[in-house]
């Protein structure tokens, strides 16, 4: 059993797709890159947050990409997507405070959440409830 308090040690944030890629060699594994919305140093800056303007919250094509929190993620979803472009900007949850890892010599700097059956059903879990600003934080 994982405690509460360990439990709230975990960082999930809402995170978009903004490419995907298969990596070669292999069956399972896609590469995504992700936004994350405005890197923290960026937000305080402009006296931006996400959780309380989400209104004012830029798409990847506003700001230098400095300012934006995109990262890589290794994902072993390819399985499941025939044409894995359909991904291309779904925001579904990330875990996002793992230890970077290496996966077939690359990188790995977040986890998506997903739910996978028995039965081979797999779902990527998007927000559905209004519009949910990037980096916004699950609780």
């Amino acid at each position: 059993m994982v405690s509460i308090d360990d439990f709230k040690k975990i960082e999930m944030k809402i995170g978009k797709i903004i490419s995907v890629e298969r990596v070669p060699d292999t069956d399972k594994l896609l590469k995504l890159r992700v936004d994350f919305g405005l890197k923290p140093s960026a937000s305080e800056t402009e006296g931006f947050s996400p959780e309380t303007s989400p209104e004012l919250q830029p798409t990847v094509s506003e700001g230098s990409l400095e300012e934006r929190d995109i990262r890589q993620v290794i994902s072993g979803i390819a399985e499941f997507f025939e044409d894995p472009q359909v991904l291309v900007n779904i925001s579904c949850p990330f875990v996002t405070n793992l230890e970077p890892r290496k996966i077939r010599g690359l990188v790995s700097e977040a986890m998506i959440v997903a739910a996978h059956s028995k039965e081979g059903v797999f779902s990527i879990l998007e927000p559905t409830q209004g519009e949910i600003s990037l980096g916004t934080k699950l609780n």
